[in-house]
């Protein structure tokens, strides 16, 4: 009998649902609005039905088919309780029970469980990408935010209210830029996409640079792909945001592995879609900001999980997770 997970990826936008098999194959997938209407009741039905349809139309063609749990990866996931609380970008106002909501559709479901999206990327990943033989490591998410998921001795590190590891809102410059959480100067600011984008605007007011290739965007438009498009065509505005953000990436690596001497940071998100243009500047600060001890040990990689799928898988692998218990 074959036996499958699925994963739910509750995003602010949309719900990305599908039923992946144990190589971390997504055999099906659809998606439903994350609704702005705040009923929790509604949605959950909702959610249901298309978890439904997506099991039924899996069994049409492999009837010999177990389910043996759901996974869920949320903004402001606790995995203690099952819950989502106080997420900013949802329309689910204060605590709300996710998981027991849930389970009142599936009370003989083996596995049902709940934590953040940067979590379950790090579960993803060792599960079934790059850090499939490591006991240490940390994932760091780049994207609206920095996000990151901890690994110690093969046990993700959830803390004792469920809310570890929030290695974006590190301090990186003190009273430096207004981050989304509204403190000022961390880590999130200057290396998440919208960081980039900020780096770029100052750069071009600092250098009066009318001559870049991002200087007739406006800030909405502006992206972190057009300054990788950019960067490609030697823009220096582009080349020097790359160097710059690198700069700080590193430095709040270099933090990370002083916390906790992984094994390998891995680098999941758009941003790192630019390759090199990032990595090795972040590389070069982490090593200039290391410890002796430190030093050339400790390996910065990209994700192995297919990007279009990663939020589906690593919240699938949960169940796994879950299962191994």
């Amino acid at each position: 009998m074959k036996k499958v997970a699925i994963g739910i990826d509750v995003g602010g936008t949309n719900t990305a649902i599908g039923v992946v098999d144990q190589d971390g194959q997504v055999m099906v997938k659809n998606s439903i609005p994350t609704p702005s209407h705040g009923d929790i009741d509604r949605y959950i039905n909702d959610l249901t039905n298309a978890v439904n349809e997506l099991i039924h139309s899996v069994k049409l063609v492999n009837a010999d088919l177990e389910v043996l749990g759901i996974g869920i990866g949320a903004p402001n996931g606790n995995y203690y309780n099952g819950t989502i609380e106080y997420a900013p970008n949802l329309s689910f106002k204060g605590v709300v029970h996710f998981v027991e909501l849930l389970r009142k559709n599936y009370p003989t479901m083996k596995a049902l469980a709940l934590t953040n999206d940067a979590n379950a990327a790090a579960i993803g990943e060792m599960i079934y990408g790059g850090a499939k033989h490591m006991k240490n490591f940390v994932m760091y998410t780049l994207g609206t935010g920095v996000g990151s998921g901890v690994v110690v001795n093969g046990d993700l590190v959830y803390g004792h209210d469920g809310f570890a590891g929030e290695c974006g809102h590190t301090t990186l410059i003190p009273g430096g830029r207004l981050c989304g959480c509204g403190a000022k100067g961390h880590l999130e600011a200057y290396c998440s996409a919208p960081g980039m984008k900020r780096t770029a605007f100052e750069i071009m007011v600092r250098d009066n640079a009318v001559d870049s290739l991002l200087a007739n965007k406006s800030f909405k438009e502006l992206d972190s792909k057009a300054i990788y498009d950019a960067a490609v065509h030697g823009d220096k505005v582009a080349l020097e945001v790359f160097e710059q953000t690198g700069k700080w990436l590193g430095q709040g690596l270099a933090d990370t592995v002083h916390h906790l001497s992984p094994e390998a940071i891995f680098l999941f998100g758009g941003p790192t879609a630019a390759g090199e243009f990032i990595f090795k500047p972040t590389r070069e600060s982490m090593e200039a900001h290391l410890l002796p001890i430190f030093k050339n040990k400790i390996k910065i990689l990209p994700s192995e999980l297919k990007p279009g799928d990663a939020a589906i898988v690593g919240a699938s692998a949960l169940v796994w997770k879950e299962i191994e218990k």
